[in-house]
């Protein structure tokens, strides 16, 4: 499991301290907690397949309306 906030902010999102504090000590108990700062692999390589699929592939049509659809954003742009 991975998360960009460290465990004091869960409760923001979780909005209870009582379901966070029970989760972290289930998900935690007998883990090793690796911190790591720098830039995100995953980001980088779905900006590369963007860039190289929108280079590859001309936009699919949509077929009711015939507007051009982009297959990486869902964006529709009329032709």
């Amino acid at each position: 499991m991975t998360s960009n906030l460290p465990f004091e902010d869960w409760t923001s999102v979780l909005h209870s301290e009582r379901l966070t504090g029970a989760l972290l000590d289930r998900l935690t108990h007998h883990v090793h907690i690796l911190t790591m700062n720098g830039d995100s692999y995953r980001l980088k390589q779905s900006s590369g397949r963007r860039r190289s699929s929108a280079v590859d592939k001309p936009a699919e049509q949509n077929q009711a309306t015939g507007d051009a659809v982009d297959p990486d954003t869902g964006e529709i742009s009329a032709t």
